[in-house]
């Protein structure tokens, strides 16, 4: 008994299946990339090399129509084949490609899962050979751009509110700071989903991205530039480490303290006199369980305290990491993004010399621009600044107290992991938990 498998990928958007794929001890696979020639090989060989079964993923991988899947159907019936479909919702057996004991239900359905089947395919090529050539997906082009030719254009009365709420993000850190400033500045009203989808859409850096999750670079004018979207994904990766709303909060303290007796985390509270000429901040638990509550404490003692600990300690955390050599990472990473542009100008060569033709040129250039995409992505991830200079700049306590209350939040944040408040009888004091 004789058992061969068959299978036909399409390379635009399919990869071709491994040998453990048909579960069978199979003798002998033809496999086939964009044509049908291993198909034609199939037949042929099975004129002289009689064969008991073929296994196939889909019936529809015979041919682009019914017509054609009908007409190998007949032809493998012809030799004798049985024909077995792993991946199909309808088994069928050889003598159902005749009809002479097949029900006509049977094969009605056959032929329109065939054909829908083929159709979904057809579709994903069109998807494909589009997005081999960076055109843009189907839809509506996203806030701020407009749909060309063949790619996305500038809306020149968008564009100006996403690179405000961009800069707003930029300047604060706040999400929801950046979709209030838009809203009272332009009465662009959005959601904060939508923002959060603003500030990690590859679109407004230039990029496409495709259903698969694949991205092109440089397809089209950006809005932001690679430096200003490193520091939004750095920012976006620090908020999420901290509580929600915090991210907005007025004061440079907050969602940073946490009360080590009761486990709570402390919150700003602000107290004022009866006429209201002056205001106190404190720090209280947010939800102490304790039957004698913990007391609150004076918001700016812990801020001091907090600067006080950040000089001394800081240079000392940072002196004692073990940093790889990010000049030696940044130097590779560029380097084999160098060396994959220089594959992509040398293409046009390879064309007009007729060792590629046009298609095996364009699927070559899109596979090389998603590999260069994501060395890019790996580049800007990398801190930007020498983690060692920067901690000896914020050592100095001048530098703190020259701040907003909003650049304070920015610069604790990208330090401090949490405050711990440690009581003790009537007194206390503080630890703070550096994020590395």
């Amino acid at each position: 008994m004789k058992i061969i498998a068959y299978s036909y990928t399409n390379p635009l958007f399919e990869t071709a299946p491994d040998r453990t794929t048909w579960g069978w001890e199979v003798d002998e696979i033809y496999q086939d990339l964009g044509d049908r020639q291993q198909l034609g090989q199939l037949l042929q060989d099975s004129h002289t090399q009689p064969v008991n079964y073929l296994l196939i993923r889909q019936l529809e991988e015979l041919g682009d129509s019914v017509e054609e899947v009908c007409d190998r159907l007949t032809k493998l019936e012809s030799l004798n084949i049985k024909i077995i479909p792993i991946k199909s919702d309808i088994k069928i057996n050889q003598d159902q490609t005749t009809s002479t004991q097949a029900t006509k239900t049977d094969l009605l359905k056959l032929l329109n899962q065939i054909r829908q089947n083929q159709h979904s395919r057809k579709i994903r090529q069109a998807h494909a050979r589009n997005r081999i050539k960076a055109i843009p997906p189907p839809g509506k082009a996203p806030y701020g751009y407009r749909r060309g030719k063949d790619r996305y254009t500038l809306d020149r009365s968008a564009a100006p509110v996403v690179k405000d709420f961009f800069e707003s993000f930029l300047l604060f850190g706040s999400l929801r700071g950046a979709v209030r400033h838009i809203e009272k500045k332009y009465g662009k009203k959005i959601s904060v989903t939508t923002g959060r989808r603003w500030l990690t859409n590859p679109v407004y850096r230039g990029d496409l991205q495709y259903q698969n999750g694949e991205v092109i670079s440089n397809t089209h004018l950006p809005i932001i530039s690679r430096e200003e979207a490193a520091q939004v994904e750095r920012l976006l990766r620090r908020n999420r480490r901290m509580p929600p709303r915090t991210a907005s909060a007025p004061h440079s303290l907050a969602g940073l303290v946490i009360c080590t007796e009761c486990e709570s985390p402390m919150i700003t509270a602000r107290v004022t006199t009866f006429r209201k000429d002056k205001e106190y901040l404190y720090l209280r638990p947010k939800s102490c369980p304790r039957k004698r509550k913990c007391k609150a404490l004076a918001y700016q003692k812990i801020l001091e305290q907090t600067i006080e600990i950040i000089c001394r300690e800081l240079p000392v955390a940072v002196a004692a990491l073990e940093m790889p050599n990010m000049d030696g990472i940044k130097s590779k990473i560029k380097q084999n993004i160098s060396e994959k542009q220089e594959i992509l100008s040398q293409l046009p060569n390879l064309i007009t010399n007729g060792i590629f033709d046009q298609e095996t040129a364009e699927l070559r250039t899109y596979k090389l621009k998603t590999e260069i995409a994501q060395l890019e992505r790996q580049l800007n991830q990398l801190p930007p600044v020498n983690l060692l200079e920067t901690a000896k700049a914020v050592s100095i306590p001048e530098f703190w107290w020259d701040l907003s209350e909003s650049e304070r939040r920015f610069y604790l944040r990208e330090f401090i992991s949490k405050i711990e408040i440690i009581r003790q009888d009537t007194s206390w004091h503080l630890q703070v938990i550096f994020i590395f």
